[in-house]
C-alpha cells in the first residue's frame, strides 16, 4: 500500500462519516414528530459501512496471513436501513393527530443515542483529516530528503 493511497482511504472515511453525521441529523430533527398511523411513522435510519478490500494487487505478499492481514482500500456505504425498535404510541385523545382510540405515534429514536453516535462520528471524522494532515506532512519530508 502507498503513501498516496492514504488519502483515498481517509477520503471515503469522511465521506461515510458525513453521511453517517446526515442521518443523525435527520433522526433528531424528526425525533418529536407525530403521527396517527403507525405505518407514516417516522422511524430512525442508520448508515450501513462497508470495508472494500483492494482485489487488484493479485499477490498476497507472501504473507502466511493474507487473508487475514488484507488492508481495506476505501469505505463504501452499502446503504440506509431504517432501526427495527419499536415505535411509542402514546395516549393523547386531545392531540390533533390521534387516531380513533386517542393514540399518537412518536418515532423510535432515542435522542440521548442520537448525540453520543453524532459525537462519536464527528470525532472519527476528525481522525480522518489527521490522518490526511499527517500523510500530506509524511510526503512534503519525503520531498526534501535530496537536499
Amino acid at each position: 500500500m502507498s503513501l498516496a493511497s492514504v488519502f483515498n482511504i481517509a477520503g471515503t472515511g469522511m465521506s461515510a462519516q458525513s453521511t453517517r453525521l446526515n442521518t443523525i441529523s435527520s433522526n433528531i430533527a424528526n425525533a418529536e414528530s407525530v403521527s396517527s398511523n403507525i405505518d407514516q411513522t417516522y422511524r430512525a435510519r442508520h448508515p450501513v459501512f462497508a470495508t472494500m478490500f483492494n482485489q487488484a494487487q493479485g499477490s498476497d505478499g507472501g504473507s502466511l496471513f493474507a487473508e487475514q492481514d488484507a488492508a481495506g482500500s476505501r469505505v463504501h456505504v452499502l446503504g440506509i436501513v431504517e432501526g427495527q425498535s419499536s415505535l411509542m404510541p402514546r395516549y393523547e385523545p386531545t392531540h390533533p393527530a390521534a387516531d380513533e382510540n386517542g393514540y399518537v405515534y412518536y418515532p423510535n429514536v432515542n435522542v440521548v443515542e442520537e448525540m453520543a453516535d453524532m459525537i462519536s462520528a464527528s470525532r472519527a471524522f476528525q481522525t480522518n483529516v489527521e490522518m490526511m494532515n499527517t500523510a500530506k506532512q509524511m510526503l512534503q519530508k519525503v520531498l526534501t530528503l535530496g537536499q
